[in-house]
């Protein structure tokens, strides 16, 4: 008989210590600490049985490889049906990789999983759908809402780690969705499902299990009040991608943003629309989010964010107005805060805005956040545009890194950002003179930008904001 072992796991941290304490000792959380009895040689049992699968015999383990004897995988990248979607992905599903997509709860992640899921099964083959919230009737009222009618497409309604297994040995599918994380319970452990001891195992016996049968695997988390999946980010490690969908719950739009990918570049992001007909594609976003902008108006200003390989154009939005009760506030939406007032600093001591006793408000049209240094020249220029009752020209666009010395310095992907900006039918461009400034300009200029196109550099934002001021 497997001897019992008891130990407490932190919920928060997932740190384990042999005796309850009321404050854990790792990362100081209070009364996270919860009981877990196992026997201390299933686990490794449970993830043989994973590896090898429910009809295999205990073959001996396989040593160091050499790396030239070792044979690449043959199997092409998949594509998902959605190019935002394999943009994140870095091209496309790699075979045996595990994708965590995490969100809030209702975002849209299962909406938009079912649409992959439907998309596989038609042009690629069949696909294991494992639903551990809802029915199987219920998951079908939902494909036949989005038109999702693949005969490929299997559902399962099942918890247990154990079923799932045999469920892909039998089943071989080209793509397995687990729907959620948080409800798969293993066997062998005693905590109730969605605590960090269940999720964590059972996400490391997916990983095996995609290891071994190269079968690509989504597994959706949610979010907790703090923003990270199941508590602290024990699945971030593990999984060979993790997802994050974002987005106001009351606003269509959604942003898919990858933070880890071992397979591709980190920090893409697919924009999606959410439809009573399912999740669509936004394959421009920039002229989506400046569609219902209002020339003129004072505080309103587009800067050119990078988000990882894609350039976005985005307005961004700041009110001014004096403080009535003493204490000036300081609000920002999409923005980071501290950010916004070291701005505030520079503009009052390099610039001579005295915006230290005003209330400033700012906001990143259409729910996006941005955080990237280049975005500061067009906060900043808001700011102004605000305090000073001018607005700045319509068809300018910002790209430049405020320093604390009231310098703009240079930035990345300078030529990139503005070949967007003069595609999205912008006239004028201010970028920084440091670095490269004045070279990228002259190349710009030679490279086949339209004739109408100007590129405007600046050594500093006061001098930044005497062109836009100045610009008729």
């Amino acid at each position: 008989m497997a001897k019992l072992r008891t130990k407490y796991v932190c919920q928060q941290c997932g740190g384990e210590q042999s005796k309850w304490m009321g404050k854990c000792p790792d990362c100081g959380t209070w009364n996270t600490l919860e009981e877990v009895v196992e026997t201390a040689s299933t686990p490794a049992q449970q993830r043989r049985q994973t590896l090898l699968g429910p009809s295999s015999s205990h073959q001996s383990a396989i040593g160091p490889v050499t790396l030239p004897d070792i044979k690449p995988l043959a199997q092409p990248r998949i594509s998902v049906g959605y190019p935002e979607m394999d943009r994140v992905l870095g091209g496309g599903l790699v075979a045996g990789s595990l994708i965590l997509i995490g969100g809030e709860p209702g975002i849209g992640k299962s909406t938009l999983l079912l649409q992959v899921s439907g998309s596989i099964a038609q042009e690629v083959g069949p696909v294991l759908y494992i639903s551990g919230e809802e029915s199987i009737e219920q998951v079908k009222m939902r494909a036949e809402r989005l038109d999702i009618t693949g005969e490929q497409l299997y559902l399962l309604a099942a918890i247990e780690l154990e079923v799932i297994t045999e469920a892909v040995h039998r089943l071989k599918p080209a793509l397995v969705i687990v729907d959620s994380i948080q409800t798969v319970i293993a066997g062998h452990i005693t905590s109730a499902p969605g605590s960090i001891s269940q999720v964590r195992e059972c996400t490391l016996q997916l990983m095996q299990l995609a290891k071994s049968t190269h079968i690509p695997i989504f597994i959706i988390g949610h979010v907790t009040k703090e923003g990270t999946v199941a508590g602290p980010k024990a699945l971030e490690h593990i999984a060979d991608a993790v997802l994050y969908l974002e987005g106001e719950r009351y606003h269509s739009y959604r942003l898919l943003r990858g933070v880890k990918n071992r397979f591709g570049a980190t920090h893409e992001v697919g924009v999606f629309e959410m439809h009573g007909e399912g999740m669509l594609e936004v394959p421009n976003p920039s002229a989506v989010f400046l569609a219902d902008r209002a020339a003129g108006a004072n505080g309103s200003g587009v800067v050119v964010s990078m988000e990882g390989t894609r350039p976005l154009l985005v307005e961004v939005q700041a009110l001014v107005t004096p403080s009535n009760f003493g204490i000036a506030r300081c609000t920002a939406n999409g923005i980071e805060h501290n950010r916004l007032l070291m701005l505030l600093a520079v503009l009052t001591k390099r610039v001579g805005l005295a915006v230290n006793n005003h209330d400033v408000y700012t906001n990143v049209v259409g729910g996006f956040t941005l955080e990237e240094p280049a975005i500061d020249l067009g906060i900043a220029a808001a700011i102004a545009s605000s305090y000073r009752e001018k607005s700045i020209p319509p068809d300018m666009a910002l790209i430049g890194e405020v320093g604390l010395s009231g310098e703009l310095r240079a930035v990345s992907r300078l030529p990139l950002r503005v070949r967007e900006a003069a595609k999205l039918g912008f006239k004028r461009c201010v970028i920084p003179s440091a670095g490269r400034g004045t070279q990228i300009k002259a190349e710009l200029e030679e490279s086949g930008l339209p004739a109408d196109f100007k590129v405007l550099t600046a050594s500093s934002l006061a001098v930044a904001l005497e062109i836009l001021f100045n610009q008729k």
